[in-house]
């Protein structure tokens, strides 16, 4: 059954909801493409199925909620709203990405914590000194925790950030790669790379690393370092061995604080069991300052085929 639905946007410049050279419209579109969007003025028409229907038009309205309260709908905050507003989650209301939301704000780039997740792993890093942030792929883990450090030292109370990750993620040597030893590790430490480059200018990113304000290095070059004033993140935790968690978490120095990311499901070490984020639940449950955050399949905020994708996996290891 074929209905029809017109949205009025009136007081809101078009190009601001539908995108230089209607990019929004047709990310939109693409994503729904049994839907006919018609754009005219300050009206929507939407032709299609009824449920169809009801997803875009949760999304425009939330577009228009943007619009009005920031001026602008950036394209990550479409992505996120597409994610959103196809996912099974409860009603989405006007505002669900509303300024309480914001992680960390530049003059061209906003960051918001868009599930209850990633909500959840923010509150916890106000109150707790190390928060363990433990989930499936696509969760906003790792670009959470990011986020929160930069607002962490914009807002002055670190004066530093250490991004660390395990370089060896199957038990492989690093020899084989070409390269001296930064190009050999590099693909390795990209993803902490790529969430920063969308929190700071390039030339801003490069002036820190070079004055070691942010250090982004391998989970080893932590050994023997006492960090004062400093924000840590440990990225891919699910391969540090039990020795290697130990002595990451043991790096705190006065006012410091950590953030542990991680997946349970996907550890490369020989021996699963020889996992420090497995073992942490367990060992350090009674210890105050500490929390552990878990998220699962519906904080996911990749393409929306990752949540089918785990869902998938889930099933095929449960047969």
């Amino acid at each position: 059954m074929t209905k029809e639905k017109i949205i009025e946007i009136q007081g809101i410049e078009p190009v601001i909801l539908f995108g230089p050279y209607d990019a929004h419209l047709k990310k939109i579109r693409a994503e729904f493409p049994d839907l006919l969007i018609t754009a005219r003025g300050t009206k929507i028409t939407l032709k299609g199925k009824p449920e169809e229907i009801a997803v875009t038009e949760k999304i425009f309205s939330e577009m228009k909620f943007l619009a009005d309260k920031h001026g602008e709908v950036l394209d990550n905050d479409l992505n996120m709203l597409i994610t959103l507003a196809s996912s099974p989650a409860p009603e989405m209301k006007p505002g669900h990405l509303a300024d309480e939301d914001i992680i960390v704000a530049t003059a061209d780039y906003v960051v918001r914590a868009k599930t209850n997740g990633q909500r959840r792993m923010v509150a916890e890093a106000k109150t707790n000194d190390i928060v363990f942030a433990i989930g499936p792929a696509g969760t906003g883990k790792t670009y959470t925790a990011v986020a929160i450090a930069v607002a962490a030292w914009k807002s002055k109370s670190v004066k530093r950030i250490v991004l660390a990750r395990p370089a060896v993620e199957a038990g492989e040597s690093l020899g084989f790669l070409p390269g001296d030893l930064a190009q050999k590790i590099d693909p390795y430490l990209r993803p902490l790379y790529d969430a920063l480059q969308d929190m700071l200018t390039a030339e801003k990113l490069k002036m820190l690393t070079e004055k070691r304000i942010i250090e982004i290095v391998p989970l080893a070059y932590m050994r023997g370092r006492t960090l004062n004033n400093a924000f840590i993140i440990l990225d891919e935790a699910q391969n540090a061995s039990n020795k290697q968690m130990k002595m990451c978490l043991t790096r705190l120095g006065l006012n410091s604080k950590a953030i542990i990311t991680g997946d349970v499901t996907q550890i490369d070490l020989p021996e699963q069991s020889d996992s420090g984020l497995t073992n942490s639940p367990e060992v350090l449950k009674d210890i105050k300052g500490i929390s552990f955050v878990y998220l699962d399949k519906s904080d996911v905020v990749r393409h929306r085929l990752v949540r089918d994708i785990i869902n998938a996996y889930e099933k095929h290891e449960q047969k």
